[in-house]
C-alpha cells in the first residue's frame, strides 16, 4: 500500500491508500424527500392562495416559485458521509470533510438546533447534527473509532467530554429501540 503526504504538514501522514468502507446516513433521502415535499406544498399552496383571490400573475408566481426554491435550499438537509480516517458533510452548496483520525477539537454547540462541531489538526471543519451520528449507530461507530485514535495520538485535545456525552446518547437511544422493538418498553 502506497501511503500519501498531506503537502500542508510534512510531519503528518495520512492514512494508507485502501477501497475501504464509505459510511452514508441512511435517513438522508427521507429527509431530502421531505424538505422537497415541504417545499413543494409550501409553492401550491400560495399559488392556489393567489389563484383563488385573482391576483395570480406571471411576476407573483416566480416570486413565488423563488421562495419555494428558497425554503428548498433551507430545509436540503446535508448528507454525512464517512470512511476510516474521515468524516465529510455535502449541502446543495459546499462540501466539508475533516480528519477524524487527526482531530483537535471536538464541540457541541447547543441552541435552536444542536451542532457538533469537529476540527482537525489540518484546519478541516465540519459541523454535523448529531441526531445523524444517533440514527446511523455505524457512522457513529467509525467517527468513536477514530476520534479514539486522535486521543491516542494527542491531538484531540478538546472534545471528550462531548463526545462522551454522545455516546451516552446514543446508548440510551439503542436500549430503547432494543426494548420497544422486544415489547419490553
Amino acid at each position: 500500500m502506497k501511503r500519501r503526504y498531506d503537502t500542508r504538514h510534512d510531519v503528518l501522514p495520512t492514512q494508507p491508500v485502501s477501497p475501504a468502507v464509505v459510511l452514508h446516513d441512511r435517513r438522508w433521502a427521507k429527509d431530502l424527500r421531505s424538505a422537497v415535499q415541504c417545499a413543494a406544498m409550501i409553492l401550491v399552496l400560495l399559488l392556489l392562495v393567489d389563484w383563488g383571490t385573482d391576483g395570480l400573475t406571471v411576476a407573483r408566481t416566480a416570486l413565488w416559485a423563488g421562495l419555494g426554491v428558497l425554503l428548498f435550499l433551507v430545509l436540503f438537509p446535508p448528507r454525512v458521509t464517512a470512511g476510516e480516517g474521515w468524516l465529510a458533510s455535502r449541502g446543495p452548496l459546499r462540501r466539508r470533510r475533516v480528519r477524524t483520525d487527526l482531530l483537535v477539537s471536538v464541540r457541541c454547540l447547543h441552541g435552536v438546533s444542536q451542532r457538533l462541531v469537529l476540527r482537525d489538526v489540518l484546519g478541516g471543519r465540519v459541523e454535523i447534527d448529531p441526531q445523524v451520528l444517533v440514527s446511523n449507530p455505524d457512522l457513529w461507530h467509525r467517527l468513536d473509532e477514530d476520534a479514539h485514535r486522535a486521543a491516542t495520538r494527542g491531538s484531540l485535545t478538546c472534545g471528550q467530554t462531548a463526545l462522551r456525552r454522545l455516546s451516552e446518547r446514543i446508548d440510551r437511544e439503542n436500549a430503547r429501540t432494543v426494548f420497544k422493538l422486544s415489547g419490553l418498553d
